[in-house]
């Protein structure tokens, strides 16, 4: 088979769909060496996606970079794909080519934009609320994280059950215990302390960072604990409020906001971490979270559903909105060590039942079955 898959979600700094993309592709290239993997985009991948494509995947794996074209999705990608006649083509960030629907496979990851319009940009959620109900319909199978966003998607898109399949994502392989030692370095070039708790993730809305430093602030305030709050990632979108609430705490050098880091750089500070929180409102997985448990970090996240399908019993939970219980938590987990060492040991033996390999083996089982169904035979 020659596959195509959506190779957009490369072309700036890695997030979350971005490491998704590159991950499965790789794993696919690597579980299926007789099959040819390409990463289309109409605008050049980061230097750091191409040099790892070319350092540390197979041969069957390529990135191509196409003419640019103002109207890819309906006008430039089914040129493309029409072109070099590929057998199907993943959209693995919510969007497919709207070229020989049955030979598709789109990826949802979660339907934040849909039930949570209010934690997204206006223009993007209008724009998204209305292409994803036309992208679903489109593909011919719909692939997502968990069974929970699989069946909010049967529910609200009105998409049949038979339609979508689970392939649970993994964390990725840099992710591995790192010893306080070889931690330092990372921590003292950031200016963190040894006592820190730790948040990974964009700066936005569903992360409901408000009540993390809010919770924060009561352990401040109301305990001799004196740890370093560290929220390490990029800045997103809509955050008047936290700007604001940060400014009226004046939290001062107890907080830390790192930026974009290198895995190398997460790698060091889940490992070192006392306490990792994850506190988000939304999510379709959550990979952070079972990043920092491969790393061994004991876990705090918001009682979602989804968390407690992909976490089991490796993590603590907390509603999302109770500052109080949030803050207790935290507390809880730096004044033992023995609660920390079991959360520890049992979120590595948890992170280690997920892999890019099953994932990859889920999704060409796909592939395979758009193939040989007859209903979805190609039509040039």
């Amino acid at each position: 088979m020659r596959i195509g898959l959506d190779g957009l979600p490369l072309t700036s700094p890695r997030t979350g769909v971005g490491h998704y993309t590159f991950e499965l592709a790789r794993a696919l290239a690597l579980i299926a060496p007789e099959d040819q993997f390409e990463l289309v985009a109409h605008q050049p991948l980061t230097d750091s996606a191409l040099h790892q494509i070319e350092m540390d995947c197979p041969g069957n794996l390529r990135a191509i970079s196409t003419r640019r074209y103002r109207r890819w999705w309906a006008v430039g990608l089914p040129l493309y794909l029409k072109k070099v006649s590929l057998d199907l083509f993943h959209g693995t960030n919510y969007e497919v080519p709207l070229w020989n629907k049955r030979r598709t496979v789109l990826t949802i990851h979660d339907l934040s934009i849909w039930l949570h319009p209010d934690k997204h940009e206006d223009d993007l959620a209008r724009r998204a609320r209305r292409r994803l109900p036309i992208m679903a319909r489109s593909a011919g199978v719909i692939i997502t994280g968990t069974e929970y966003v699989r069946r909010e998607i049967c529910q609200n898109l009105g998409i049949g059950t038979d339609r979508v399949v689970v392939t649970p994502y993994a964390p990725r392989r840099s992710f591995q215990p790192m010893s306080s030692d070889d931690a330092h370095e990372t921590k003292r070039r950031l200016g963190i302390e040894d006592d820190f708790i730790l948040f990974v993730g964009t700066v936005e809305p569903r992360k409901n960072l408000l009540t993390l430093v809010r919770a924060f602030a009561q352990i401040l305030r109301h305990t001799s604990h004196r740890p370093q709050l560290v929220l390490a990632g990029a800045k997103g979108w809509l955050m008047a409020e936290f700007n604001l609430l940060v400014s009226r705490l004046d939290l001062g050098d107890r907080l830390r906001l790192t930026g974009y880091l290198s895995d190398a750089e997460l790698r060091a500070l889940y490992s070192a971490c006392k306490v990792f929180v994850y506190p988000s409102i939304y999510e379709g997985f959550g990979l952070p979270p079972l990043e920092a448990m491969a790393c061994g970090a004991p876990v705090i996240t918001s009682s979602l559903p989804v968390f407690h399908e992909t976490l089991g019993d490796a993590a603590c939970f907390v509603e999302a909105m109770d500052v109080e219980a949030l803050a207790r938590t935290m507390v809880d987990l730096l004044e033992s060590e023995e609660r920390r060492h079991a959360l520890s040991s049992r979120g590595q033996a948890r992170a280690a039942r997920f892999s890019w390999e099953k994932t990859a083996q889920l999704t060409l089982d796909v592939y395979h079955q758009i193939m040989t169904r007859p209903e979805l035979s190609f039509h040039k």
